[in-house]
């Protein structure tokens, strides 16, 4: 097998609402989410027995199956083939555990990579339910692009992409595990929710200051007031730099900040660089896979 190559782009919730719990233990999600060109690098070749998986700027779990392995095998599975002996190595830039997808991402280019190879032919629909076997986001990160999750977040619906922007994104020095959000999340009552029709309609009109204005994320409403003052720190200086909107992405902590085409953000990055080690200025990457 050659060596293969491909990046994998990080995401952030531009609207990000939770509609409440459903049977299966999930929540019910409504996102309007957008692939970024900050990314990690994928590459696969062919290895000399089983599964291996390497990876430079972050440190892998031990002792367990890894989703790459996992995504791996139910990629094979839907072949009807056994699992070949395969290589990978995984080149980390995008954050981990920041809610910019970047383990989601990860998976989903070595599954674009694997259908490259190995089934070209395979409908991108059908790759990205092998992806959702193994995680809510896996398909969007699969397709990329700009794009309505709803369910668990595995239900697409392309959206017009979103204009010419930019962006400066910021993790704070601090984890926000996935899970113990979901966990905080209060359902009954009033919330704090992001227009999520209102950026649909902006993006349909091609209005970035329009889609700017709807920009939110409801797991802002259930920061502890430490959390929430390191927060709202970084999206005011992305702000008072100029930013149109600012929010936390996915379940945090990451933050980023959207500016207009022709904006300066290196002030904004590196106002927040004298603070934080991970800050990062990207733009729009349209869909990954036809």
């Amino acid at each position: 097998m050659e060596r293969y190559a491909q990046a994998a782009p990080a995401k952030v919730n531009l609207a990000l609402d939770i509609l409440g719990r459903r049977p299966d233990g999930y929540h019910e999600m409504r996102m309007v989410m957008q692939t970024v060109s900050l990314c990690d690098a994928v590459t696969l070749e062919e290895g000399e027995k089983g599964f291996t998986l390497s990876a430079r700027g972050i440190t892998l779990p031990a002792g367990k199956k890894t989703l790459e392995q996992q995504a791996a095998e139910a990629f094979f599975a839907a072949l009807g083939r056994p699992l070949p002996a395969l290589r990978v190595t995984l080149e980390k830039r995008t954050p981990a555990y920041a809610g910019l997808g970047g383990g989601s991402a990860d998976v989903a280019a070595l599954l674009r990579l694997l259908r490259q190879r190995c089934a070209p032919d395979m409908p991108r629909e059908e790759l990205e339910k092998i992806g959702a076997l193994t995680g809510s986001d896996m398909p969007f990160c699969v397709r990329g692009g700009t794009a309505l999750a709803e369910g668990r977040g595995e239900i697409l619906t392309d959206l017009p992409p979103l204009p010419d922007c930019r962006f400066v994104l910021c993790k704070p020095d601090f984890d926000l595990p996935t899970r113990p959000m979901f966990a905080r999340l209060r359902l009954d009552g009033d919330r704090l929710r992001p227009e999520v029709d209102g950026m649909i309609s902006a993006l349909d009109r091609g209005d970035l200051a329009g889609a700017a204005r709807c920009v939110g994320n409801v797991f802002e409403t259930v920061l502890e007031p430490e959390e929430r003052r390191e927060i709202e720190a970084v999206k005011e200086t992305l702000l008072r730099r100029g930013a149109l909107a600012a929010a936390m992405s996915g379940s945090g902590p990451a933050v980023f900040g959207l500016f207009a085409p022709e904006a300066e953000t290196a002030g904004a990055a590196e106002e927040l660089r004298r603070r934080y080690a991970q800050v990062f200025e990207a733009e729009p990457v349209r869909r990954l896979l036809e």
